[in-house]
């Protein structure tokens, strides 16, 4: 079930639940149209979406001028976003970055190339447990499927991810848990560690808060 984690004037921030499609697929609603439905008098507009298989934040703007400016924030590298992914493989590097063009393959797949073009741009730190592998991404771009490929080309495909040979599992390991921007001079941060999955369990929890302290972590190329 979607939830509102928090509501302004001009955005409200939402909990995607794995397994919904930002957009209507079928007979299925989708975020959107599921906001629209749920609060008729209330006017949404997109600012960024998330793949069916993740969880987690998204911002939804209240009025045309928010969207564009959450638009402008978006192209312009502006919104700080961390994502939690879990795999079964162990990476080819614990951390590090993951830069190369982004271009369609096979089956609505997407794969690295060697070029610069639609560049995608990831970086992450990982560590062990329970014998899984936990990475927290911190994409600087957004392209399709950006992370998944990303996490793929280092031989630790998400686990849950099918598409992109993933192990089978309940769900998509990957979750949007972190949001932090400045707006109307303030920065806001919003944070939601998962809750649904076999995998994302409070031992997780308490060990990503110890291991991934945002304030202890060294981003590389991070001012």
């Amino acid at each position: 079930m979607l939830q509102i984690l928090f509501r302004s004037v001009d955005y409200w921030i939402v909990e995607k639940p794995a397994g919904m499609s930002f957009h209507a697929e079928s007979e299925e609603l989708g975020v959107m149209q599921t906001l629209a439905i749920s609060y008729p008098d209330q006017s949404f507009y997109p600012v960024h979406r998330l793949d069916k298989m993740t969880s987690g934040l998204l911002i939804v703007a209240c009025h045309a001028a928010a969207a564009a400016e959450f638009g402008k924030m978006f192209e312009n590298h502006e919104m700080e976003k961390r994502y939690l992914a879990l795999s079964a493989k162990k990476p080819k590097k614990k951390q590090g970055t993951i830069s190369g063009g982004m271009a369609p393959s096979r089956r609505g797949q997407w794969k690295l190339t060697q070029d610069n073009e639609n560049l995608a741009v990831t970086q992450f730190f990982s560590s062990a447990f329970q014998g899984l592998r936990v990475f927290i991404v911190r994409p600087l771009t957004g392209k399709t499927h950006q992370i998944r490929v990303a996490l793929k080309s280092l031989g630790s495909p998400i686990l849950g991810d099918l598409r992109y040979s993933g192990e089978g599992a309940d769900r998509g390991y990957l979750h949007a848990y972190s949001l932090q921007f400045h707006w109307r001079g303030e920065m806001k941060s919003y944070l939601s560690l998962p809750i649904s999955g076999e995998h994302f369990s409070s031992e997780l929890s308490d060990f990503i808060a110890t291991q991934f302290d945002e304030s202890l972590l060294k981003w590389p190329g991070k001012k």
